[in-house]
């Protein structure tokens, strides 16, 4: 059973930064890429970052402030979030999808997903 465990969300300053992490398990990590969403209070879930055979893409909104990562020693991805603004409020949430997949085509479009961790909330105050 595929596993998908964020944490790391929390209350920050615009300005700030903010490293959430999604713990893996119950598959192949290596078979697999895993993606970041998020979804903010009455909109539409949004792609955020995806990460396909150490390929990133990123959503033009967070490209320069958000870096995606693996550690595939530990089966965890981060999302390491810089300079967040008030607009970055939102659920974040964890997806995993089996290769192959195209991380460009991925964060363009949230359904393409498998598997969704629980989220994990970030707020940020202006």
């Amino acid at each position: 059973e595929v596993q998908l465990v964020e944490s790391g969300g929390g209350l920050v300053q615009a300005g700030g930064s903010l490293r959430l992490s999604c713990a893996a398990s119950g598959f192949t990590f290596d078979d697999y890429a895993i993606g970041w969403f998020r979804q903010a209070p009455g909109k539409e879930r949004e792609g955020v970052s995806c990460l396909s055979s150490n390929d990133a893409s990123y959503a033009d909104s967070v490209k320069d402030r958000f870096t995606i990562s693996s550690d595939n020693a530990r089966n965890t991805v981060y999302l390491q979030m810089n300079s967040l603004e008030p607009e970055d409020t939102a659920v974040y949430y964890c997806a995993a999808r089996p290769l192959p997949i195209l991380p460009s085509l991925w964060v363009r479009m949230p359904e393409l997903s498998s598997d969704w961790g629980q989220g994990t909330q970030v707020t940020v105050s202006s």
